[in-house]
């Protein structure tokens, strides 16, 4: 019991500085891109294309190697290692390849931005819950402190962007060396059998996945509802900011609200584990996408900065209900061993592949059309799809609620 309660401290304080880390470095990105670097919508739409394309490359190699290497630590090791060098990438290299050439720049921003942040947190999100399952601790609970290293992250960007948005990118690289020394005294144990089963992965059970239909169901239901939420979030700030007299107060209040925003995502956190086992996974995630639905569409509706803030504000319910259900639905429907390859693969590659079919068109409906248009018709195809994966997504297991915390695997022949 002592070391679950050490290891669940350990990883949730890795979360918390990975999230702190992130949040200094990118929570105002699109407002860099705006207004440090001056791209225009569609331009900021191939950047974000660009990171989403690196993201999904990576995202299959994590996850097949992290269901191989099982509770190693190699893949942290190596984010870690890669995100002491944000604050001097971001300044040195990043911004002046943006401003002397934009494509040159957006590929090599996307593949460390790619290989470090995007893919990186799918990778750990999986290997936290591999542990919490292992140590038997909720890995919502564990989940909860990366909101809140979030939150503590945006509380202050708006204010220090508005004097250097430089300040941000160094108090970054401060967090990841805190990151990097929490990562160093992590040691999960693993037993010969637990080595076994994970060297047992081979390419044909990865590929007996894309055999299931029902595996399909959920892809579909990843494309078509979340990650319209990325791509709803990326130019959201330029939006936000736009209703204020001036884009200085407009870029302060909204690292406020981000910060509230994820406060209240972080309590949600922590009791999304008790509303997904009460509700069921599939419910859990038709849940997660109705209110998403509502809020895209609210924010195209309603006018002023309260309102919009109020919608912004339901992506705090929201977000928690979709991951826990996301791992609850994967856990209690395919095969345990591949838990990696099913969350970064299922959930979150697909969710890159949509970012990158979506961003520039999002992009490009927002010079076009405005920001209000787009969010009504990027709500309307949020309630569309989670109205269609009512009747696909897999009913839940009878025992479903009383899952064990080391779910058994659905061994497949080799």
């Amino acid at each position: 019991m002592r070391h679950s309660k050490s290891m669940y401290w350990k990883l949730s304080a890795y979360f918390f500085f990975f999230f702190f880390t992130w949040s200094a470095s990118y929570s105002l990105f699109s407002i860099w891109l705006g207004q440090e670097i001056s791209l225009n919508g569609a331009e900021t739409g191939i950047i974000f294309t660009v990171n989403a394309i690196f993201a999904l490359c990576m995202q299959p190699l994590y996850g097949y190697i992290s269901d191989k290497i099982g509770l190693k630590k190699h893949i942290l090791f190596l984010i870690s290692g890669l995100l002491l060098l944000v604050g001097p990438f971001y300044i040195y290299i990043y911004g002046p390849l943006l401003q002397y050439n934009v494509f040159l720049g957006a590929v090599v921003g996307g593949l460390y931005l790619g290989v470090s942040f995007l893919a990186g947190i799918g990778a750990i999100e999986s290997y936290v819950e591999k542990v919490s399952r292992k140590y038997e601790f909720e890995y919502g609970k564990s989940r909860m402190w990366g909101s809140l290293g979030w939150a503590a992250a945006t509380f202050f960007a708006g204010q220090f962007f508005n004097i250097n948005p430089n300040i941000n990118f160094w108090i970054a690289s401060v967090s990841a060396i805190v990151l990097f020394i929490i990562m160093m005294t992590i040691k999960v144990e693993m037993t010969e059998s637990e080595m076994e089963r994970a060297e047992s992965i081979n390419f044909k059970q990865v590929g007996n996945l894309f055999a299931k239909k029902h595996f399909w169901f959920f892809i579909l239901y990843v494309l078509g509802v979340t990650c319209i939420y990325n791509v709803y979030d990326q130019q959201f700030p330029i939006y936000f900011s736009s209703t204020f007299s001036s884009t200085a107060l407009g870029n302060q209040v909204y690292g406020y609200l981000n910060s509230f925003q994820v406060f209240l995502e972080a309590g949600m956190m922590f009791l999304a584990p008790f509303i997904v086992n009460k509700t069921g996974a599939k419910k859990g995630l038709i849940l997660a996408g109705f209110l998403m639905a509502f809020r895209i569409m609210g924010s195209g509706l309603v006018i002023g900065p309260y309102g919009i803030s109020a919608m912004k504000l339901i992506h705090a319910l929201e977000l928690p209900i979709m991951l826990i259900s996301v791992f609850k639905y994967l856990a209690a429907n395919f095969d345990t061993r591949l838990s990696s390859i099913l969350y970064l693969v299922g959930f979150q590659f697909t969710s890159q592949v949509g970012a990158s079919i979506f961003s520039p068109i999002a992009g490009t409906l927002y010079d076009i059309r405005g920001f209000s248009n787009t969010y009504v018709l990027m709500g309307i195809f949020v309630f569309a799809f989670t109205t269609i994966s009512i009747f696909t997504l897999k009913r839940d297991p009878k025992n479903l609620n009383k899952l064990d915390p080391k779910p058994k695997s659905h061994i497949e022949p080799a």
